[in-house]
């Protein structure tokens, strides 16, 4: 009987995939490392007939990218990691799974990466091949890869009967990717910290005798960047007076204000003469010029991305993206929610997405609004979601697999799995429709408006309980050229006000337009900032900010001093290089020739730096007297 290894990213995945394809009758074994369990079936593969299947798995990455030892820490001058030879390493952890996938494989036929969809599981593959190859080097031609994207058990026993192959692109694009940011990393980060390392620790007032690291990354940088720019405009920011003018009629026991259609002006004296010129003309007296009365629609939200995911999470439950990421990571590995790492925000057409809504029908919280899409008769009924514009052709917009029932404790899982599975209906409502009047008026040679909200039907609104929308006061009832009678007629003045901080979700929003980590690592970029001591959280009046440190302030402004700001502190950089490492996915273009692109570039941008070190030492020194 054939044997065929399959190995998948995580013990979890692992064992809900041997489940599957056993049908609940597969035993266990230990393997050498304490995370890793092996379990063994028999399985009817295309490739193989039926085989003698053993599943086991990794823990992430099985290898890690360094510098040989001979170009370690201190051991060469900088300039000379940007050429130094690199070498596959791993961890004590990792050489353990590696065992195991050696001797797993040693007997077998054919070997089946299950690691996660995307460019990154893609590279875990390719390590896994390659220390399977280095036991048995005839696995070399017999390389499956099984594409899925949740653990439900349809899905699974489709990816094992349909498989792919491993693609050799994108594991390219990233092997690029992790050269060009372990070398840069290496050398600034060095560099940094050999040169502000001892600064900043007599000014934390460290006493363990540890430099602290002042690391240099190509996605950190610019995600400093966003939060400081916020708050140089705000430290730099001066009020600027404008005056307007607001009239009010009116309405029952109450009054209409309507506003100025010229908004604000920066002019008193332009505004006091407009005002003269209308008392003049028609002193408390105005005209109904016009009123427009249409339907309005409340859209319902697209379907779910990494992305939304997280700034969502951030505002509606001040969760920080790594904490979101990391439960909805736990969801998927439970089998409860699909795989939390997608661009795509439409979903495929051959989804059978109302038996998905009918899984959520037993639930107390939902349930009675998932009924009513399937069997309601209101006009709030099943309709297929929204198309978004995007697509990584990996995995389908994140939504939930089953429910959750009464399955989970953790108070994070809770939330996230609420969060999805609200965001999942809403998408497969009805639109929020509603009826808007604007009514004009004409008060000297000026006009004034006010705008008023009817909703109709909420639809999606009664299960998207975190999106508001609700009827405003209604207008006066006043018909087209009435004149009517001013109840105050005013100037006004006030000043222009600064922008808050940085929040959390903000921050995830300017990432992903700018091109900045991907959806996946979105949340490590801002979580590591933080652990370099380069911002940190701020609460106010309940909700939290980023500030940028003395450090996290001075590393931007220097490499402005040095010239380097378009290329350190600002997005383009690295949207340059995930624009290359698309190209790289899409064969056009070579993976030597992005790595020697990069490369050439940082070693210039060193060269420039080390020639002006010391205005990195001054800028420094500046901000942390002001600060």
């Amino acid at each position: 009987m054939p044997r065929v290894l399959c190995v998948a990213e995580k013990n979890s995945i692992a064992k809900a995939v041997a489940g599957i394809l056993s049908g609940g009758r597969s035993s266990r074994r230990d393997s050498p490392s304490k995370y890793i369990k092996n379990y063994d079936f028999t399985f009817d593969f295309p490739f193989a007939g039926t085989s003698s299947v053993t599943m086991t798995s990794v823990a992430g990455h099985l290898t890690g990218l360094d510098l040989d030892q001979a170009h370690g820490w201190g051991k060469c001058p900088i300039p000379q990691v940007f050429d130094a030879p690199i070498v596959d390493i791993r961890t004590k952890d990792q050489q353990k799974m590696a065992e195991n996938i050696k001797r797993e494989c040693r007997n077998a036929d054919y070997i089946m990466i299950w690691t996660d969809c995307d460019r990154e599981g893609e590279y875990i593959g390719w390590e896994i091949v390659q220390t399977a190859i280095q036991a048995s080097r005839s696995l070399q031609g017999n390389v499956f890869r099984a594409i899925f994207s949740h653990l439900e058990g349809g899905h699974i026993l489709h990816a094992a009967r349909n498989p792919a192959r491993l693609d050799q692109r994108a594991v390219d694009a990233v092997r690029t990717r992790m050269e060009v940011d372990l070398r840069s990393g290496v050398a600034f980060t060095r560099f940094l910290t050999e040169l502000l390392g001892s600064k900043v620790e007599r000014d934390l007032g460290q006493r363990n005798n540890q430099r602290p690291i002042i690391s240099y990354g190509t996605c950190q940088f610019p995600t400093l960047g966003f939060v400081v720019d916020r708050f140089e405009r705000i430290r730099k920011f001066v009020p600027e007076k404008f005056w307007y003018l607001v009239v009010a009629i009116p309405n029952g026991t109450d009054t209409t204000v309507f506003q100025w259609e010229r908004g604000h002006l920066f002019d008193r004296f332009a505004v006091a003469v407009i005002y003269e010129l209308c008392l003049e003309t028609s002193r408390n007296l105005a005209n109904v010029s016009d009123i427009k009365s249409k339907p309005t629609t409340k859209y319902r939200p697209l379907p779910l991305t990494t992305v939304e995911l997280q700034k969502n999470c951030s505002r509606f439950f001040k969760m920080s993206a790594k904490t979101s990421l990391d439960a909805a990571e736990k969801l998927y590995q439970k089998g409860y929610i699909s795989y939390p790492r997608t661009e795509t925000d439409s979903f495929p057409s051959n989804m059978d997405l109302q038996s998905l809504v009918e899984q959520q029908v037993s639930d107390n919280r939902w349930g009675s609004y998932a009924q009513s899409l399937l069997t309601g008769s209101t006009s709030n009924r099943f309709k297929w979601p929204r198309a978004g514009k995007h697509d990584d052709k990996a995995h389908p917009p994140i939504h939930p697999i089953v429910s959750s029932g009464t399955g989970l404790d953790n108070e994070n899982e809770k939330k996230v799995y609420e969060y999805v599975t609200r965001h999942f209906l809403a998408s497969c409502s009805e639109d929020s429709k509603g009826h808007s009047t604007t009514m004009t008026l004409q008060w000297g040679n000026e006009y004034f408006t006010a705008n008023g909200i009817v909703v109709l039907e909420r639809n999606f609104l009664d299960v998207y309980v975190w999106m508001k929308w609700e009827t405003t006061k209604q207008l006066p009832n006043l018909n087209l050229g009435q004149e009517v009678e001013l109840s105050s007629y005013l100037m006004k003045e006030g000043q222009t006000s600064p922008p808050n901080q940085m929040t959390e979700s903000e921050l995830i929003l300017l990432m992903d337009a700018n091109g900045i980590g991907t959806d996946a690592t979105i949340a490590e970029h801002i979580e590591k900032i933080q652990q370099r001591n380069y911002i940190k959280k701020k609460k106010v009046n309940k909700q939290i900010y980023l500030i940028p440190t003395t450090l996290g302030i001075s590393l931007v402004h220097g490499f402005e001093a040095i010239g380097l700001e378009d290329s350190f502190a600002k997005p383009f950089l690295r949207r340059q290089m995930e624009v290359d490492l698309k190209l790289i996915c899409e064969g056009n273009k070579d993976r030597a020739e992005v790595v020697n692109d990069f490369i050439t570039k940082y070693q210039e941008y060193y060269g420039l730096t080390s020639t002006k070190q010391n205005k990195l030492i001054e800028i420094y020194t500046d901000i942390k007297s002001v600060m």
